[in-house]
C-alpha cells in the first residue's frame, strides 16, 4: 500500500506552504521526510492524513482519495503528530479505547488490543495512570501505541522520537523495521538526521515546498525510475574497516573495484549500499585472510548529503 501525490499545492494566504509536489512512497518500507524549517513537511503530512485539503493536485494513500474518502483513509492510516495531545484525566488504557472506539473497533476486541499496544510501547505497567503524570517522552510513546491501535496500513509520524530516552529510540527504530517488514508502508519526518539514518529505507527531500532532486552520486530506489514522481533516495552508508595487518587490508580493500578511502591509521571507509552488502563484504575480507578488528558503519552521512543539498539551492 503505497503513498502516490501529484502535482500537489497548498497554500496559506499568498504563501505556498506546499507547491507542484510529486512524490511517491513504496509500500512495506521505511521512507524519511527530510528538509529545513518552513519546507511543507509537515503540511504535507496533514493532507496525506486527510486532516487540511490542498487547493489542487491529488493525493493516494493506499488506494484512497484522502479528499473524498477521508473516513476510510483515517481507518487505513494511523496518524502521529510532533505534538500529541492527551486528555490528562483519563488512563492510558482509557485514551486508547477511545480512539479504538472512534476508529469503529468491537469493544471486546479493543480492550486486549489497547494493553498489547501498551506492552509494545513499554507502557503496560502505566496503564492505569493518568496521562497527566507521563513525561514527553512516554506521552510520544502513547501516541504511538494510538496510532497503532487499529492496525493501520500506513503510518504518519512527525518527529516520532522527540523527547525519547535513547532505550526508547532503540525500540522504535526496532519497531518500525518490523512493521516495514509486515507490509507496513510508514513515511516519517524528523530532524534528528543521525536516527532516521538508522531506521528508513529511502528519504525524501524537501526544499521550499516541494520535494527537489538529490545531490550528485545518488539515485532514485530500484523499480522508481521514470515514474514521473520523485522516489525515496535509497540510504547507502559507509562501513570503517580496521584490521590487524593495515597493508594487508589496503591491499584487499583496492581489489574490490570499490570506492574506497584510506585513513591515516590504516583502516580504510567503503560504501555499502545495506546491511546484506555489509555482512558479504565482511565475509569476503576474512575469507581473503584479512584478520578484521573492527567492523562498523559511520553516522551522519544522511546529514552530509542534506547539508550538501541545501549548499547547491542556496
Amino acid at each position: 500500500m503505497s503513498i502516490e501525490v501529484s502535482q500537489l499545492t497548498r497554500f496559506f494566504g499568498r504563501a505556498p506552504a506546499v507547491r507542484q509536489l510529486d512524490m511517491s512512497v513504496p509500500g512495506g518500507a521505511v521512507t524519511g521526510l527530510v528538509g529545513p524549517n518552513g519546507a511543507g513537511k509537515t503540511t504535507l503530512l496533514l493532507m496525506l492524513a486527510a486532516l487540511l485539503a490542498p487547493d489542487s493536485g491529488t493525493i493516494r494513500v493506499a488506494g484512497l482519495d484522502p479528499v473524498t474518502q477521508s473516513r476510510e483513509v483515517h481507518r487505513a492510516m494511523g496518524w502521529m503528530p510532533d505534538a500529541f495531545g492527551t486528555w490528562d484525566s483519563l488512563t492510558c488504557t482509557e485514551i486508547l479505547l477511545t480512539f479504538a472506539a472512534a476508529q469503529g473497533m468491537d469493544a471486546d476486541a479493543a480492550r486486549p488490543r489497547a494493553l498489547e499496544m501498551l506492552s509494545l510501547v513499554h507502557l503496560d505497567e502505566m496503564a492505569r495512570t493518568p496521562a497527566r503524570v507521563l513525561s514527553r517522552g512516554q506521552k510520544q510513546r502513547l501516541g504511538l501505541a494510538r496510532a497503532l491501535i487499529h492496525s493501520p496500513k500506513v503510518l504518519l509520524l512527525d518527529e516520532p522520537a522527540a523527547g525519547m530516552d535513547p532505550r526508547s529510540r532503540a525500540d522504535l527504530r526496532v519497531l518500525l523495521r518490523d512493521l516495514a517488514s509486515g507490509g507496513t508502508t510508514i513515511l516519517l519526518s524528523s530532524h534528528i538526521l543521525s536516527e532516521m539514518e538508522e531506521m528508513v529505507d529511502g528519504v525524501v527531500f524537501m526544499s521550499h515546498g516541494t520535494a527537489v532532486a538529490s545531490p550528485s552520486g545518488w539515485a532514485p530506489a530500484p523499480g522508481q525510475v521514470g515514474s514521473g514522481a520523485t522516489a525515496p533516495v535509497p540510504v547507502g552508508r559507509t562501513w570503517r574497516i580496521r584490521a590487524l595487518d593495515a597493508g594487508r587490508l589496503g591491499e584487499w580493500a583496492r581489489s574490490t573495484q570499490l570506492p574506497v578511502t584510506a585513513e591515516e591509521d590504516g583502516a580504510v571507509r567503503v560504501p555499502v549500499a545495506d546491511d546484506a552488502a555489509a555482512s558479504h563484504l565482511l565475509r569476503e575480507a576474512v575469507e581473503a585472510g584479512v584478520e578484521v578488528v573492527s567492523f562498523a558503519p559511520l553516522s551522519g552521512t544522511l546529514e552530509e548529503t542534506y547539508l550538501a543539498l541545501e549548499g547547491e539551492r542556496r
